[in-house]
């Protein structure tokens, strides 16, 4: 189905759409999105889908991350930022390893589970206060404490 890219530009744009807002409304990579509809409904082979959604995320992540990073009431640290980027450049080069290892098969599954694992945890996970307070008012995490302490709570 891919060979008939030019029919289909327009379903490609929006798979993009889609997987964009997903993105920044979530914050988790395109290819929660990409992956399973490259390959149920392109027939991309899992590996080609896998490589094609990691392509995708570079300039998606980065708009992203600016758009986050210049909004003052979301804390983006750049020390865990470049903490977490050192061992996600290298957990890449390992994982690519490791996919082009084991059969497309194979990691489909292992895609399949990771996504319904982490589904289940985040679904069953109890709120946290501060999720709560700050998600209330749109108030940072900052905010809250500061007005806490301000307050003499």
């Amino acid at each position: 189905m891919i060979e008939q890219i030019p029919n289909v530009w327009w379903v490609l744009v929006l798979l993009g759409l889609a997987g964009g807002i997903v993105a920044g409304s979530l914050g988790v990579g395109g290819g929660i999105i990409f992956v399973p509809v490259l390959v149920i409904v392109f027939l991309l082979p899992q590996k080609a889908a896998q490589g094609t959604a990691l392509a995708v995320m570079v300039p998606m992540a980065l708009l992203g991350a600016i758009r986050y990073w210049r909004n003052p009431a979301i804390d983006v640290n750049p020390a865990l930022v470049a903490l977490l980027a050192v061992g996600a450049l290298i957990g890449v080069l390992i994982g690519t390893e490791i996919a082009s290892q084991l059969p497309g098969h194979w990691l489909r599954k292992a895609f399949a589970l990771l996504i319904l694992i982490a589904a289940a945890r985040m679904f069953f996970m109890p709120p946290r206060p501060a999720e709560t307070a700050a998600g209330a008012s749109g108030q940072s995490q900052a905010d809250v404490t500061t007005t806490r302490s301000e307050d003499g709570d």
